[in-house]
């Protein structure tokens, strides 16, 4: 355990951002394989909305290790999943 205050705090705040990029990466992965297992191209485009959003909201604030590149990687593999969708 840290013993300094200033290290007691960065332990908290280290514990508080793990917890948040936990959190957005679980939801960007639940939203893809919502999109992935989509029987429809329909289902899929009414998914893809919300997993951009998730994509451009965590690149914008780097959580969860994504940064603009990676996010716009990711959306182009799930438009050419939807548009192999028939």
């Amino acid at each position: 355990m840290p013993q300094h205050k200033s290290c007691k705090k960065r332990l908290l705040q280290a514990e508080k951002a793990n917890a948040m990029n936990r959190s957005t990466r679980s939801a960007i992965r639940a939203s893809l394989k919502v999109i992935r297992t989509a029987s429809t191209k329909a289902a899929a485009l009414e998914e893809m909305p919300k997993l951009f959003s998730m994509l451009d909201k965590a690149a914008v604030s780097h959580r969860a290790g994504f940064c603009a590149n990676r996010a716009a990687n990711y959306k182009a593999k799930v438009a050419k999943v939807i548009n192999g969708l028939a």
